[in-house]
C-alpha cells in the first residue's frame, strides 16, 4: 500500500514546483524529501519523476496519483473533522492568514470572545494578502483566510475553497483636511498618490479608478501597510483610496473623506477547505468573526 505522507509530498511537488519549496513547507532537509520520492516511485513499481533542466516533472502516471492524493487528504480531514465533533469540549488549533485591515479591525474582539467561548482552542495569526493567502490555504498551509474583493476585481477561485461574507465597507477617496477643495478623484489627479503594491486587489482598483477619472496616477509611495497610509495622507503628501473599515477604532481626524460616485464597497470573507470548515474549532472561528463583523456594521 502506498504511503500518504509520501503521496503528500508529491503532491505538494505539482503545487510548488521544486524540492527546495516541498523541503521548507514539509520542514524536511531537500534530501530527505528527495529520499521519499524515490522510495514512493520504487513502491509504486512505475516512473514518476523525469529530469527536466535542472529541476524534475511529474510523469503522467504521478500526476494521476495526485489527483487520487487531493481525494484522500479531503476524506481524512473530512473523517478527522467528524471524529472532532463527535467530542463534546471544542478543542485544537486554527491557523489563519488575515490581511492587515481586517487583523487590526475584526481580530482583537474575535480573540477576546474566543477566549469565552472556546477557551481551549489555540487561534494563530499571519498576516497576508488575500491572493496569497487563499493558494495558501488551498495548499493547507492555513485553515482559514479573511480574505477581500474590490469591485470588478473578484479575488481568484480555487477549487474546494468555500467563501462565507462577513462584511461590506465603503471604499472612499482620502485627503488632507487642507485639501478642502478637491471633492472627487479627477479633483486630485494632481497630488501624489500612495497605494498598496502591484497584484494587490486596491492597487488595480485604485488605478482603475483614476484612469476612469482620465489621468494616471503618480503613484510615489507604495506599501502595504494602510496605517502608513493614512499617515501620509494626514500629513499632506499623498492621497489614498481606503476601504472604511481601516478607520474602526479611530477617527480620521487629519483625513478628510469624499465619497465616490455609486458608493463602491469593498466585501470582506472567510474561506476554508470545505473538507476543513466543519473542525468544531474552525466553524466556532469563523462564527466569532460573523458576530464582530455584524457587531461592527451595526454601528
Amino acid at each position: 500500500m502506498l504511503d500518504l505522507k509520501k503521496l503528500r509530498l508529491l503532491r505538494e511537488l505539482h503545487l510548488r514546483g521544486t524540492i527546495a519549496a516541498v523541503a521548507e513547507s514539509a520542514a524536511y532537509s531537500p534530501s530527505a524529501v528527495s529520499q521519499h520520492l524515490a522510495q514512493l516511485e520504487r513502491e509504486a513499481g512505475v516512473e514518476l519523476l523525469r529530469k527536466s533542466g535542472r529541476g524534475l516533472r511529474l510523469t503522467p502516471a504521478a500526476e494521476r496519483l495526485v489527483a487520487r492524493t487531493a481525494d484522500l487528504l479531503d476524506v481524512m480531514e473530512l473523517a478527522e473533522a467528524e471524529l472532532r465533533t463527535s467530542g463534546e469540549d471544542v478543542v485544537g488549533t486554527v491557523r489563519a492568514a488575515v490581511f492587515q485591515s481586517a487583523m487590526l479591525a475584526l481580530m482583537p474582539a474575535a480573540l477576546e470572545a474566543m477566549r469565552t467561548v472556546a477557551p481551549d482552542v489555540r487561534v494563530e495569526l499571519v498576516q497576508r494578502e488575500p491572493e496569497t493567502a487563499l493558494r495558501e490555504t488551498w495548499l493547507r498551509d492555513f485553515d482559514l483566510v479573511v480574505a477581500e474583493h474590490y469591485p470588478a476585481h473578484a479575488a481568484p477561485h480555487h477549487p474546494g475553497l468555500d467563501r462565507q461574507p462577513l462584511t461590506t465597507d465603503a471604499i472612499r477617496l482620502a485627503v488632507a483636511v487642507e485639501h478642502s477643495a478637491i471633492d472627487s478623484v479627477a479633483a486630485a489627479r494632481d497630488l501624489p498618490w500612495v497605494m498598496e503594491p502591484r497584484g494587490a486587489a486596491s492597487r488595480h482598483y485604485a488605478e482603475q479608478q483614476c484612469r476612469a477619472a482620465g489621468f494616471e496616477p503618480d503613484v510615489r509611495y507604495e506599501t502595504a501597510d494602510l496605517q502608513a497610509h493614512v499617515r501620509l495622507v494626514e500629513t499632506g503628501n499623498a492621497a489614498a483610496l481606503l476601504p472604511d473599515l481601516i478607520w474602526t477604532g479611530a477617527e480620521p481626524s487629519g483625513c478628510r473623506l469624499v465619497d465616490l460616485p455609486g458608493s463602491p464597497r469593498r466585501t470582506v470573507f472567510t474561506s476554508a477547505r470545505s473538507s476543513g470548515s466543519e473542525f468544531p474549532a474552525v466553524a466556532v472561528f469563523r462564527r466569532v468573526l460573523a458576530e464582530v463583523a455584524a457587531a461592527l456594521t451595526a454601528r
